[in-house]
Order: structure tokens, then C-alpha cells, then sequence
């Protein structure tokens, strides 16, 4: 009951710092199931809520911020081990393997991202965009080692994360994957 009526109450308040209302009786708004509980006659007018009021612009500025980044997304070209070309857009901060899953690029991927194997690996196709990755990681290249016709501009798509720099960039898929799991190798005690 009291947060309803604090909800009401910041309703008001947004009401006022809009200036659609010279002057808002509280009662008027309070009206309800539990107005009998609170029945203060008491008008504020904009000045008065001005003088006494504090209001936090700060968790719509976040929120704002959030649908922009949203919004906010580049273009990754994928190129097939048959050379077909999709054209994708991915949001700033997913990684490859995420973009690739979503709109559905077979690319493997089947650690789910925890750089446990190598079936995300990708090419980079312009040395100048492969310049702008952060450098792997030592797991990275542990994994890297792993991987089917690796090249000198090889990461790993869950690994590599869409940053507006990045747009235009474009990633081969390599013509095969190895993953040992998945393709019967039983591990030999040496």
C-alpha cells in the first residue's frame, strides 16, 4: 500500500517537472482503494515541488543509454568454406559465436564460449581489422593450436567481441573443425 502510494506520488512529481499541471491537489491522485488511509489536503504547485522535491534523472539516463547501445550495432560479414557470403548485424559487446548462432552460421562453437576447444575458430580476411582485436589470451592460443587450417589471422569467434571499430569486418570459416568430443578421439594414457 505505501509504495502504490509512493508510485503515486512520483507520478505527480513527473507531472509537475513536465509543467502540464499549475497546481496538482494530492488528493485528486489518491484516489482508490486506500484513499481513506491517506487524505492529506495538501496542493503543491510546481515552485513549491521545485523548492521541496529531489528528483533522479539517473536510472533513465541508464536506461536510455542501454536502448542506444542496443540499437547500436555492426556489420560482420561470414564467408563459408564454399566462399557464400552472409551479411550480418551484431550488436556492440556479443561475441561471433553468439552473432553466428543467432542467425544461423554454422559455426560450432561447442564449449559454448569457455575457450575449452577450438570449433568456434575463425579467419579474419583483412589483416587491418585483425590489428584491431585485442591480443589472445594464452588460453586462446592454447585452443588456436588445436585448430583445423589455422593462419596467421585465426582467433576464436567466442572470443572476439562486436566494437564499432570492428564494422566491416569479415571472418572465413575454416572448411573443417576438430573436435575431438565429438569426432570419437579417445585420449591414450602415455
Amino acid at each position: 500500500m505505501f509504495i502504490s502510494k509512493l508510485s503515486q506520488l512520483g507520478w505527480m512529481a513527473r507531472e509537475l517537472t513536465r509543467g502540464q499541471f499549475a497546481s496538482v491537489t494530492r488528493k485528486a491522485h489518491l484516489q482508490g482503494p486506500y484513499s481513506r488511509h491517506f487524505q492529506p489536503l495538501v496542493s503543491y504547485s510546481f515552485s513549491d515541488c521545485k523548492k521541496h522535491c529531489t528528483f533522479s534523472t539517473t536510472a533513465a539516463d541508464n536506461t536510455q543509454e542501454e536502448k542506444n547501445e542496443q540499437k547500436e550495432k555492426i556489420s560482420v560479414t561470414f564467408v563459408d568454406k564454399d566462399g557464400e557470403e552472409k551479411h550480418i548485424k551484431v550488436p556492440i559487446g556479443m561475441s561471433m559465436l553468439e552473432a553466428a548462432h543467432e542467425n544461423d552460421i554454422e559455426l560450432e562453437g561447442a564449449c559454448e564460449g569457455s575457450l575449452a576447444c577450438s570449433t568456434c575458430h575463425v579467419i579474419v580476411m583483412d589483416m587491418e581489422y585483425y590489428n584491431k582485436l585485442e591480443d589472445p589470451t594464452d588460453e586462446e592460443n592454447d585452443m588456436l593450436d588445436l585448430a583445423f587450417g589455422l593462419t596467421e589471422t585465426s582467433r576464436l569467434g567466442c572470443q572476439v567481441i562486436a566494437k564499432p571499430e570492428l564494422d566491416g569486418i569479415r571472418l572465413a570459416l575454416p572448411a573443417a573443425t576438430r573436435n575431438f568430443a565429438v569426432d570419437g578421439y579417445v585420449a591414450k594414457p602415455h
